[in-house]
């Protein structure tokens, strides 16, 4: 006897890690165009517009941190609406592909600050050119995506109530009772 494995059933879904890993080009366009340091278009404020001024970094790093999270957030709401057993592989693979795109991002926003940003001396501090001082900041993609897969699900589970849509067990034979 053979078993008959579906092709589809055995491909690993892909598109989960790509379309994630994609997402951090625009996140680190975002990221250049919003941040103070870079052009600024949130504050729109002139001293916050220069890199040697260290008032600009955290706000730098935490626009970053923004998006990240809003990326994750975003991630994590397509994958509640997977069922079945790729839930689990699509899950992971937007993980990894969240680190990767959160990696991108960095890349391409120091790229942008490079290419359309003011030339600035770093003999002071690397910081001063268009940057991220904190790495952690890369980890709150996937975190954020891990976090609210978590809760959402958690919420889903509670709207259906104490049985889950299993059958109800008899009054006193609960485990425990």
């Amino acid at each position: 006897m053979s078993e008959h494995i579906s092709r589809r059933s055995a491909r690993l879904p892909w598109k989960w890690f790509v379309a994630a890993a994609a997402g951090g080009v625009p996140a680190g366009l975002l990221w250049w165009l919003l941040a103070p340091g870079g052009l600024n278009l949130i504050t729109r404020n002139p001293t916050l517009a220069d890199g040697t001024n260290p008032s600009v970094w955290l706000p730098r790093d935490l626009t970053l941190a923004g998006l990240f999270v809003f990326a994750g957030c975003l991630v994590a709401v397509f994958l509640t609406d997977k069922a079945g057993r790729a839930a689990q592989s699509a899950f992971l693979l937007s993980l990894a592909g969240g680190l990767v795109g959160a990696l991108v991002a960095w890349q391409t926003g120091v790229g942008a600050g490079r290419l359309w940003g003011v030339q600035v001396d770093t003999t002071i501090s690397s910081s001063v050119a268009f940057s991220l001082r904190s790495m952690s900041v890369l980890l709150l993609w996937p975190a954020a995506t891990a976090t609210c897969v978590f809760v959402l699900n958690l919420l889903n589970l509670l709207k259906k109530g104490p049985d889950g849509g299993s059958a109800p067990l008899a009054e006193g034979t609960a485990p425990g009772a």
